[in-house]
């Protein structure tokens, strides 16, 4: 597909026009829903990350809030920095954070294909196009040209731009390199005087990307597009009416709106999303793998947790809490409310957040019985070796667990710390240590023992106690303390008071 565009821009003679060429456009294809239709459209190099997550929530909690739908588009055309699997990675992690798309690679839809290397013809069209009316032209510059016009500028201290050189090229100078075989690239002519644009976010705006920047590049010689012509194409053709995406591409939004102009289509409306960076100010390190999904799926957070955090660092709500749900967050949510301060992400918060989230999912009883089952099966992976007893993984036991520590842990995980093991494994403690406590060891244990033959039921802490301080005046040197302290050391292996 790639060498079959390359022949048609770099062939002799003029391009042919697309099939619906500018100013023809049809706009959104075919069966595409009314509402605000938005997009994500993530680069598979890697795992999804929280800077990612807070461009998909947004963009998800918008097409929500009026009705509309979300779209996942995988932005593929930078061949040499796709990582095998990652695209499906993306979509897995979405669906896992509970804001999955209505249309993706995945689910399909009525404007795909959703992967931008698949849709390598109409980027040619809409190329061929630009050529034809004269709004781009073809740039025959070697890579050490351009590599020399680099140098040269960083050695004046200046921002490297292309000089525009093959824009003043002839038909005839065209023709001739062509006939030579030579390789070429498609540019992008800028024109000066942009007009302004309003950004949902930021107000207006304008920038003269001419006077700063050389001709882009917009049709690459291995038949890809960049950023620039994959992003106006894909989303005039998949109906895209609001683009937000992060303020890192508030500066290309002129760029972009000189595209819908060559093109004669209506461009979307844009809004910026501020930096998300960490609460010290500084860019959210992907090197260290601490902010990526994988990693906060597989330390046990839930994703609600994680969708409130990143949005109550930021602004764009009528409140601002912790604890709120997606759908709190999607009735909340005005897109004006959005401010261009940057948000600061203190992680250091994150477990305090998921207690909040992991205790109203213990206090849900369809979501407690999930819960259930996820700690039988922690407590079988960590504990499995050390012969556990059959009755501590009845459902029974592990619901009145999770009752208990209801609010007092953070992660689920943490109840198969070594904090409480005694909850799961019988602990060992030697005679030697008890009497260190007590020498009525084994009168305390009778005590103990002919109390909970006494008792049918279930004993309330009051009564609980009322009863072992009855059973102290029955031992003859034993103080009430540290027979609790030697209770405590025999049940849980501890001799300080901890958790339970």
């Amino acid at each position: 597909m790639a060498r079959a565009l390359r022949g048609l821009r770099c062939a002799a003679g003029p391009a042919p026009g697309p099939e619906r060429g500018p100013g023809s456009g049809p706009g959104p294809g075919p069966g595409l829903e009314r509402g605000p239709r938005v997009r994500f459209g993530p680069s598979p190099t890697g795992f999804l990350h929280l800077g990612g997550l807070r461009t998909a929530l947004y963009n998800y909690i918008f097409a929500k809030k009026h009705q509309g739908t979300f779209i996942l588009r995988v932005e593929d055309t930078d061949q040499n920095r796709v990582v095998p699997g990652a695209a499906e990675g993306i979509e897995d992690m979405l669906d896992w954070a509970g804001i999955p798309p209505d249309e993706s690679p995945g689910r399909g839809g009525p404007a795909g294909p959703y992967v931008q290397s698949q849709r390598l013809e109409l980027y040619g069209r809409a190329g061929a196009a630009l050529l034809a009316s004269g709004a781009a032209y073809r740039c025959f510059c070697t890579p050490q040209r351009l590599e020399l016009l680099r140098r040269d500028a960083l050695r004046s201290q200046q921002t490297p731009r292309y000089d525009n050189r093959c824009r003043h090229l002839t038909p005839t100078e065209v023709s001739q390199k062509l006939s030579q075989g030579l390789d070429c690239v498609i540019r992008f002519r800028l024109e000066k005087g942009v007009q302004p644009f309003q950004d949902l976010v930021y107000g207006w705006n304008k920038h003269e990307v001419a006077e700063v920047e050389g001709d882009p590049v917009i049709l690459k010689g291995d038949g890809f597009p960049t950023y620039h012509l994959a992003n106006v194409v894909d989303d005039h053709y998949m109906g895209i009416t609001h683009v937000l995406r992060g303020t890192e591409w508030l500066a290309s939004t002129s760029k972009h709106l000189l595209l819908y102009k060559a093109f004669g289509w209506e461009p979307p409306q844009f809004g910026h999303l501020p930096l998300l960076l960490n609460k010290d100010g500084g860019k959210l390190s992907k090197r260290q793998g601490d902010i990526f999904l994988e990693r906060f799926a597989r330390d046990g957070f839930l994703p609600e947790a994680l969708l409130d955090i990143v949005t109550n660092c930021g602004s764009g709500f009528t409140e601002k809490q912790m604890g709120r749900t997606l759908e709190e967050l999607i009735s909340q949510f005005e897109v004006g409310r959005i401010t261009t301060h940057s948000a600061l992400l203190d992680l250091e918060a994150l477990p305090e957040f998921n207690r909040i989230h992991l205790t109203r999912h213990i206090e849900n009883q369809a979501l407690r019985q999930k819960l259930i089952k996820e700690l039988q099966g922690l407590v079988e992976l960590v504990y499995g070796d050390q012969q556990v007893d059959p009755d501590v993984l009845e459902n029974e036991y592990v619901e009145r667990v999770l009752l208990l520590r209801k609010g007092h842990i953070s992660l689920l995980k943490n109840l198969v710390s070594s904090d409480y093991s005694y909850l799961w494994v019988r602990p060992s403690v030697s005679r030697q240590q008890l009497q260190t406590i007590s020498a009525e060891v084994d009168e305390i244990g009778k005590l103990v023992l002919g109390l909970l033959t006494r008792q049918a039921g279930a004993l309330t802490m009051e009564e609980l106690n009322k009863d072992l301080r009855s059973l102290q005046k029955q031992t003859r040197e034993t103080k009430y303390s540290s027979m609790m302290q030697l209770l405590r050391l025999v049940l849980s292996g501890r001799q300080v008071k901890k958790q339970f």
